[in-house]
């Protein structure tokens, strides 16, 4: 389903959504979160809420990334469409299509009055969600990049040193031998198996995903991650799995329940992972960089952002979109913001945010919380490296999982693989050309 179809359904003028008869507007936010993750999303709105009485947000949980996006592509045919609507990464060159249902955040901020510093927000975070001459089109909300977790203690129960050094997929390889060779279960798992191992993968190696800049400088891109970078990772990960030395748990995050049990040993994540894992976890946890392959050029580079921003609808009225600027510039308030940051392990998507987390000693405090903010920054991001702007990606990551599952269970290559997610995936792509030239 592409939001582009959407947006040309757009004939005219939406009428404005009542306002509620109540004193207070009413902004009606729809997000992916349940968990630890939907009690700190709750836990801000009350805060706004409380904080004044002009304004109260309503926030709806509506499954999950996939199934959030399509709930807002149907309730914008229903003219039912929500005032803000959380959506994924991947959905960024889709809902950018869909001109006619989205309202540009800086057109929200400057109808409503309100302050808002676009410099104020990260460059790595910021740039994945602006246009090209540097207009934001959607809020950066949680923003977070892979890293990998160890559990310290399953080192330990087999022999190995829980401060091992595991910045290389070398290194890695050998902790692997020696905790299936001790008898582990699950020496590795993985989460978001294309985010983590194509997609950031790429990046980190500054090799192209996609050509055109990663579909950053135009809709005539086409996918190259089955280059031969790419499909050695891949082949060697399929090479422990045959060995008994990668579990893969599922396509999102499974593998998170298999970690936070103490099933797994390592496990490659999102460094959101963080909220769970800390409430969750019974043994001695640590976060590391992600790993890169020693000997490839420019490696490591920088690791891109997953995540979702949160992108405002049309067909409100001016009250209603003065609510939404007061709540979309609370959440990036600097009190606000560091606080999710160290709660959730999400990045701090302001510069001030991320200074008042290290004023405050959190960092000193939780070694390894600040590696994500590090791996986004220390670099400066490349054409390859600075994120991914696809569409029907949603659909593209849905291919690269069927392909991918095919190498983990051994019935193809690596090579075969990523040649056929290639293939298939180009056809979506020249698709969604078509609908947006």
């Amino acid at each position: 389903m592409r939001f582009s179809a959407v947006g040309a359904l757009v004939a005219g003028s939406l009428l404005a959504s009542p306002i509620s008869a109540m004193a207070q507007t009413e902004v009606q936010f729809w997000h992916a979160f349940t968990g630890r993750l939907g009690e700190l999303v709750a836990e801000q709105v009350d805060t706004f809420n409380a904080s004044q009485s002009d304004y109260k947000v309503v926030a709806s949980h509506k499954g999950n990334y996939s199934e959030t996006l399509n709930a807002g592509i149907a309730a914008f045919r229903a003219k039912e469409q929500p005032h803000i609507l959380m959506v994924f990464e991947v959905g960024t060159a889709t809902m950018m299509a869909a001109k006619g249902a989205i309202k540009p955040v800086y057109e929200v901020m400057a109808d409503a009055g309100a302050t808002f510093d676009q410099e104020a927000y990260i460059g790595a975070v910021k740039g994945y969600y602006t246009t090209t001459d540097g207009e934001m089109l959607s809020l950066p909300f949680n923003s977070s990049t892979p890293v990998l977790w160890v559990n310290k203690d399953a080192l330990k129960g087999a022999g190995i040193d829980p401060n091992v050094d595991l910045s290389t997929w070398q290194k890695v390889g050998d902790v692997l031998d020696k905790l299936k060779a001790s008898g582990h279960s699950c020496p590795l798992t993985t989460a978001w198996q294309s985010w983590i191992h194509l997609e950031n993968f790429s990046a980190y190696h500054n090799v192209p995903f996609a050509t055109k800049d990663n579909g950053f400088s135009g809709v005539d891109t086409e996918l190259a991650f089955n280059g031969p970078v790419q499909v050695k990772h891949i082949q060697t990960m399929g090479d422990w799995a045959k060995d008994g030395k990668f579990f893969y748990a599922g396509r999102r995050n499974e593998g998170g329940a298999n970690f936070r049990s103490g099933e797994c040993a390592l496990f490659t994540e999102s460094s959101a992972g963080y909220a769970g894992i800390k409430k969750e976890a019974q043994f001695e946890f640590a976060v590391r960089p992600l790993p890169y392959w020693d000997g490839v050029d420019g490696a490591p580079q920088n690791t891109i952002i997953g995540g979702a921003s949160l992108w405002v609808m049309t067909g409100h009225s001016d009250a209603e979109y003065k609510g939404v600027a007061a709540f979309l510039n609370f959440l990036s308030s600097t009190g606000i913001q560091a606080k999710w940051h160290q709660d959730t392990g999400y990045l701090p998507i302001t510069i001030a945010a991320g200074e008042k987390t290290r004023a405050d000693g959190f960092y000193d405090a939780n070694p390894g919380t600040d590696i994500a903010v590090k791996q986004m920054t220390a670099k400066q991001p490349t054409a390859n490296s600075k994120g991914l702007r696809l569409g029907s990606f949603d659909q593209i990551r849905g291919i690269i999982d069927e392909e991918l599952e095919a190498v983990w269970s051994g019935d193809k290559t690596a090579q075969e693989a990523m040649d056929s997610a290639v293939e298939r995936g180009n056809v979506l792509l020249r698709r969604f050309e078509q609908a947006n030239r």
